[in-house]
């Protein structure tokens, strides 16, 4: 008798939906800010955050470099497994508006252009806030930069393993701070390291900004 009323109890507790709820593992570690799961073959993309530089400074300390108020980056969701967890996406594109770059390095004129070489790169993205970005294998996460300078226009090329970041659900942000690139190849004007810093805000899929879970 009291084997059949645990059994009627169970049957009419799942009939009402009262089932105990979904774990937290259910959710992925990327969703909208609307709730939804993005989904793999989804593109992430994010622009500089509003009144901010992208900056390529000689020292992690100095001002002595290159600032761009324009860049932009797209990456495609190759995996987003449950949270905790990693999340990895493939950067496709990231690009910078020379047209909004300036620079202040004796002997330069102006910035022509900054390529970022070596595209595709894996990006992970964890459910602590941890960006990490990396090349594929055998190479580099490079850079090449074009300055005007009173002889002509140079080419600077700058390398660097990988690249760590944060992310941020409080504006959906990525940042970077002082990542450090080391010159490969460029004249004497080029200088020896290059320190990366910026901040894209906000991430969105469609337009919808992406949390990390």
């Amino acid at each position: 008798m009291r084997t059949r009323t645990l059994l009627t109890l169970t049957a009419a507790v799942a009939a009402l939906g009262l089932t105990a709820p979904a774990s937290a593992a259910d959710t992925p570690v990327l969703t909208t800010a609307d709730g939804a799961a993005v989904a793999v073959g989804d593109v992430l993309d994010a622009s500089l955050a509003s009144g901010t530089a992208a900056t390529f400074y000689s020292s992690a300390t100095g001002t002595s470099g290159i600032s761009c108020t324009s860049s932009a980056f797209a990456a495609t969701v190759t995996d987003n497994p449950a949270a905790p967890g990693t999340a990895t996406e493939s950067l496709t594109s990231h690009s910078f508006d020379t047209s909004g770059c300036t620079a202040n390095v004796v002997g330069v004129l102006g910035v022509s252009g900054i390529t970022v070489d070596n595209l595709p790169y894996t990006t992970s993205v964890s459910s602590d806030g941890t960006v990490s970005v990396t090349p594929g294998a055998g190479s580099a996460i490079q850079s090449t930069v074009r300055l005007r300078t009173l002889l002509g226009t140079i080419n600077c090329v700058y390398r660097a393993p990988s690249l760590t970041g944060t992310a941020s659900n409080a504006d959906n942000s990525i940042s970077f701070t002082n990542q450090q690139f080391t010159k490969a190849s460029g004249s004497s004007l080029c200088f020896a390291n290059a320190f990366f810093t910026a901040k894209y805000s906000p991430v969105t899929k469609g337009g919808v900004a992406v949390n990390v879970n």
